[in-house]
C-alpha cells in the first residue's frame, strides 16, 4: 500500500510540474493565439484538480504498477498519453468551431510524452522505495 501511495504521489508530482512548465510557461501565449476566446481568463480549478488525480489514478493502475520494467513503464505511459490525449483532441477538432489542428497536434504529442515521463517517474520510485534494482 505504501508503494502505491509514494508511485501516486511520485507520479502525480511529475505529471504536475510537466503539465505546469507546458501550459503555464512555454505554450500559454500559443493557446491563447490558437484557441483565442474559447479559453477562459482563469482555469476552473476543480475540474483540473479531478482530472490530474483521475488520470494519475489510470496512470498508475494501467502503466506504473503492472510495468516490469522503465522501458515498458515509458512504453505503456506513452501508449496511455496516445489514446487519452487523442480521444481529447480529436473530440475538439471534430466537434469544437474555432479549435486549431496545430492545437491539437501539439497537445497529442505533449500528453504522450508527459505520461510517458510521469508513467516512468513513477516506477522508478516505486522501484527505489520498494527495494528492488530490476
Amino acid at each position: 500500500m505504501k508503494r502505491n501511495l509514494i508511485a501516486y504521489v511520485a507520479t502525480l508530482a511529475a505529471f504536475l510540474m510537466l503539465d505546469g512548465l507546458w501550459l503555464g510557461v512555454l505554450m500559454a501565449p500559443t493557446y491563447r493565439e490558437l484557441l483565442g476566446p474559447l479559453m477562459l481568463e482563469k482555469p476552473l480549478l476543480v475540474p483540473a484538480a479531478v482530472f490530474y488525480c483521475l488520470y494519475v489514478l489510470g496512470c498508475l493502475m494501467f502503466v506504473v504498477l503492472p510495468a516490469l520494467t522503465w522501458q515498458s513503464a515509458a512504453r505503456m505511459g506513452a501508449l496511455l498519453g496516445l489514446v487519452a490525449y487523442g480521444t481529447y483532441d480529436l473530440t475538439n477538432w471534430a466537434t469544437l468551431r474555432g479549435w486549431s489542428v496545430q492545437v491539437s497536434l501539439m497537445d497529442w504529442a505533449w500528453g504522450t510524452f508527459a505520461t510517458a515521463v510521469a508513467c516512468t517517474v513513477g516506477f522508478l520510485v516505486a522501484r527505489k522505495v520498494s527495494g528492488s534494482n530490476s
